[in-house]
């Protein structure tokens, strides 16, 4: 009996129940009986590393365009432009940077060297870099000003450098790759710990070339020896995420239009396209990038990559995205599990447009204020199942991935309610699944009681580690009711979340 009633007491949380009995037993009897410890769930599938559940938390971050080729007014530099074109009127990184943060913006991956060659950074491996320019009379280090501005504002920060050169003389002969690797290097050295390394499929083409003026082509899968240089990275920077069209971290969702599908795994298995031979950068299996594979080799989320205007550099006659169209983009990207990578472009200033930072501002006003109020706490929850008190369902309104509910080995469908403390009314509701473990789930619905019945909201399949379903109107109940209906393990979901969209 007393096993039994410290077992309730200590699963309900209620020590106002258990202590007046315990204080009137005699002492013998008030020895702390032993309990069987909690075993967690086992994981399931391809789980995380540590440097990628860093980058799940970062959600929503920019990668920052600013070359010659901003000054040449196009998307892609030849080149052959002049460095002393590369002269900012008005260069001022924590104006970018906060201007990010506002928008809610959690890093930055700078784009150190695009294809036009141009080093952002006074390196040591080609003459074409900034200390040939008029910024900061051939003193400037751009890589610096914004690696030191993101850090002061408490933004991650990361670096792409295009493996395509079209200035170097060097590219596409075997001198070329020790050239490229050495600039990897200096990147990794002399700018902090860096959350992203980020890499595209770029491949040769027509360019400069040391003044060759020639169409260059490679063996894109040996060319660059990905794994010799990704090796460097993870030597280097073992924390930075490599991304790119097969990861090895963050695949390429396979769309510049920084949406994710409606069904998004976070596991993947990179392959070849159809009539080639490997998967590398430039070359996958890019149909099935949008989904993600279930039961994928390897845990490989996705990042939506879309500019904030129409091209990734800064063109006069263009307007950026409205926040409205933002914040759809942010629920089909961060709300399918996935991440927002927005293309931020300075002006030829060296800042933002006035129009930027306003679309930035109220994007991140409406993110941030719409999920403030978590319309669930204070809800009393209720499941079917539960694997242990340390597993309880009040794990899910604590505010903490850290904690969870989760269900016994042999309990797959289970059925959680939660009972308002009075009506909300509500148009997003928030899931996500405990990803250390894998992600588990295959199959859910969402109910709400109205009217004295469960009327049906959404079906959905994938959760991972985060899924934000968006209703076509707004909902008032007392009662929200998530069903899992599919899944081949026990489940371990560490968060709900009930909200209304905010202006």
């Amino acid at each position: 009996m007393l096993r039994t009633y410290l077992s309730t007491a200590l699963l309900l949380g209620s020590s106002s129940l258990f202590f007046p009995y315990w204080s009137s037993l005699p002492a013998p009897m008030r020895a702390i009986p032993t309990i069987a410890p909690a075993t967690p769930p086992k994981p399931y599938g391809a789980l995380p590393s540590a440097r990628q559940l860093a980058w799940h938390t970062t959600e929503v971050y920019g990668i920052v365009h600013f070359t010659p080729t901003t000054f040449e007014n196009k998307e892609w530099g030849y080149g052959d432009a002049d460095p002393s074109v590369f002269n900012p009127t008005d260069f001022n990184a924590e104006q970018i940077i906060k201007a990010a943060k506002a928008g809610g913006l959690r890093g930055i991956v700078l784009v150190a060297k695009h294809h036009d060659g141009f080093a952002l950074w006074p390196t040591k491996t080609t003459a074409y870099n900034i200390s040939k320019s008029p910024f900061r009379g051939g003193k400037g280090d751009y890589v610096k000003e914004m690696e030191q501005a993101a850090r002061k504002h408490g933004l991650k920060f990361g670096v792409y450098c295009s493996p395509w050169d079209r200035n170097n003389a060097a590219y596409g002969t075997t001198a070329y790759l020790p050239i490229y690797q050495a600039q990897l290097r200096e990147l990794y050295t002399g700018y902090g710990e860096l959350f992203m390394s980020w890499h595209d499929g770029a491949n040769g083409g027509d360019g400069y070339y040391g003044g060759a003026r020639e169409k260059r082509s490679i063996d894109n899968t040996t060319y660059y020896n990905w794994d010799q240089t990704w090796g460097i990275t993870r030597k280097m920077q073992p924390m930075a995420n490599i991304f790119s069209d097969i990861g090895w971290d963050v695949r390429w969702v396979g769309n510049e239009e920084g949406h994710a599908a409606e069904t998004s795994w976070a596991t993947f298995t990179p392959r070849p396209p159809e009539g080639k031979n490997v998967a590398v950068p430039g070359q996958a299996n890019y149909p099935q990038s949008p989904a993600g594979i279930r039961n994928g080799e390897f845990w490989m989320p996705a990042e939506c990559d879309v500019p904030l205007r129409k091209g990734w550099f800064y063109h006069p006659t263009e307007a950026p995205k409205t926040p409205e169209m933002l914040f759809d983009l942010y629920l089909k990207s961060v709300g399918r599990g996935a991440a927002l990578d927005l293309g931020l472009a300075p002006d030829t200033r060296g800042q933002l447009h006035a129009d930027d930072v306003a679309a930035l501002k109220t994007f991140g006003d409406m993110v941030q204020h719409t999920f403030a109020d978590n319309l669930a706490k204070g809800a009393r929850l209720t499941a079917s199942n539960t694997r242990h008190a340390t597993y309880a369902p009040a794990k899910l309104l604590d505010g903490n991935r850290q904690t969870y509910w989760a269900t016994t080995d042999d309990a797959h469908t289970p059925t959680l309610e939660l009972a308002f403390t009075a009506p909300k009314t509500f148009d997003i509701i928030s899931l996500q699944e405990y990803i250390p473990l894998g992600q588990r789930i295959e199959g859910f619905t969402l109910e709400a009681w109205q009217d004295g019945a469960w009327r049906p909201l959404y079906t959905g399949t994938s959760i991972g580690a985060k899924k934000l379903v968006k209703l076509d109107a707004p909902v008032t109940a007392t009662k929200l009711r998530v069903s899992v209906t599919k899944s081949p393990v026990c489940v371990a979901l560490s968060e709900v979340g009930v909200y209304k969209q905010m202006p």
